[in-house]
């Protein structure tokens, strides 16, 4: 949980400190952010792959597994950062195609380009991270993102505002503090943690290459990426939507995010928290640990939105000016923070039973969700509302309502079915699974 908020911190910090210098600096802010990780969400939920990998590889006492997945992990780290990059160049004429405001784009396609470099950091430190939470070694982590995170605020600082000598270069300063940031948060967390993952990267294991064994992998971990380009691709359209309505819209629906993503953090890790206790279960031939840990992540995940839900239904005006002391922007954005509030709950439940769906090897399912709760169901919704009634970007925020209720009880249920079935481990370099009752 500390990790995951503190990744979103550095995102909360950027827009704050962006949202100091004008309206249109904090869209640009948030347009860039859309365009990047629409083009990069893939290629980082295609690495979750290694939760039930190496979760159950270490429930089994698979050492050779634990070390094989880890270099396939930063091996395929290296192959999608090329195209990613690839993705991420054509920014300004992509956002002009899709009609953003004029005054956003330079902005936005600036603080994108600004970017690239620290996309190839962004998902070694993913690969990292995944594989040393699911062995249980979480200081390293939280300590690399509590030094990030002091990092940027500090570069931010510099580079946006222009002190100790340094340019201000506004939203494009916030742009290089995060990729030094992120540079800095990969190369300090194999750093703190060489110690465990030396024993896994002291030689190339034989069977790293094995194309079969990573075709697997990648097998795995696309439904995973293709989940969360979904999910992240629907509140990424709404984005571009809220730009056709304007330039305040855009910002309001920012902090409004903003505020939802940073407290969909806690959840998010306890969903992968959840990945790894389920992992570990299977791999161990636990079937019933596997239904506790479900059970407990899911009223973690949940108590906790059930929480944020009153907050923001209670004193969004306060939570708004913190982003932005512009009047319009902050009243549009405390009109949209308690329908965000609504959707909370939901929220929490889709998420972990996703985790929890992972640590079991199942992939597939959540995409499928996904597609038809999001895209089927909520942005239709979205559309409606958002256009052709006077709710506006209230409208387009509900639709969000809509299709998270949808795809969060399709979750539960398939979560429920799942653990009354038997299990069985990922097998991604030998034999077939061997169910577990």
């Amino acid at each position: 949980m500390v990790v995951q908020v503190g990744l979103m911190a550095m995102g909360v910090v950027d827009s704050i400190m962006v949202g100091r210098i004008s309206a249109a600096a904090l869209a640009g802010v948030a347009l860039g952010n859309v365009y990047f990780y629409a083009c990069a969400v893939f290629g980082m939920g295609t690495l979750l792959a290694l939760d039930p990998i190496v979760a159950q590889a270490v429930g089994a006492g698979d050492d050779a597994s634990v070390t094989r997945a880890l270099q396939r992990g930063l091996l395929l780290s290296l192959g999608l950062s090329v195209p990613i990059s690839l993705l991420l160049l054509p920014a300004r004429p992509a956002l002009q195609a899709l009609g953003q405001p004029p005054e956003v784009v330079p902005i936005a396609a600036g603080y994108v380009l600004r970017e690239i470099p620290g996309v190839l950091p962004f998902l070694a430190f993913t690969v990292l991270r995944q594989t040393l939470q699911a062995l249980g070694r979480m200081r390293a982590i939280v300590a690399a993102i509590v030094l990030a995170n002091l990092l940027n605020v500090l570069l931010n600082w510099m580079l946006i505002y222009g002190h100790w000598g340094a340019p201000a270069m506004g939203a494009f300063g916030s742009a290089w503090s995060t990729t030094i940031s992120r540079w800095a948060m990969a190369g300090g967390l194999g750093a703190l943690a060489w110690r465990a993952l030396h024993p896994h990267l002291r030689a190339l294991h034989p069977d790293t290459l094995a194309a079969v064994p990573l075709g697997r992998m990648v097998a795995l971990g696309a439904p995973i990426g293709a989940q969360m380009q979904l999910e992240f691709g629907v509140f990424g359209a709404i984005g571009l939507l809220m730009g056709r309505l304007g330039t305040v819209p855009v910002a309001a629906h920012q902090i409004a995010l903003n505020l939802a993503s940073l407290t969909f953090m806690v959840p998010l890790g306890v969903s992968a928290a959840g990945a790894v206790l389920v992992g570990r279960a299977v791999g161990q031939g636990d079937a019933a640990g596997a239904r506790r840990a479900s059970r407990t992540t899911l009223l973690w995940g949940v108590g906790f939105m059930a929480i944020t839900a009153l907050v923001f239904l209670g004193v969004p005006a306060p939570l708004a000016r913190v982003y932005s002391d512009q009047p319009a922007v902050v009243l549009l954005a405390s009109a949209l923070l308690p329908i965000a509030g609504v959707f909370q709950v939901f929220d929490g439940i889709q998420v972990v039973s996703i985790g929890a769906l992972r640590g079991l090897g199942d992939t597939r399912a959540p995409f499928a969700m996904n597609l038809i709760g999001f895209w089927l169901v909520g942005l239709p919704v979205s559309l409606l509302l958002g256009f052709r009634t006077p709710l506006g970007p209230r409208g387009l925020w509900w639709g969000l309502v809509v299709g998270l209720v949808a795809v969060a009880l399709g979750l539960l249920i398939r979560l429920r079915g799942r653990l009354r079935r038997a299990v069985a481990r990922v097998r991604i370099d030998d034999a077939v699974p061997t169910p577990v009752n």
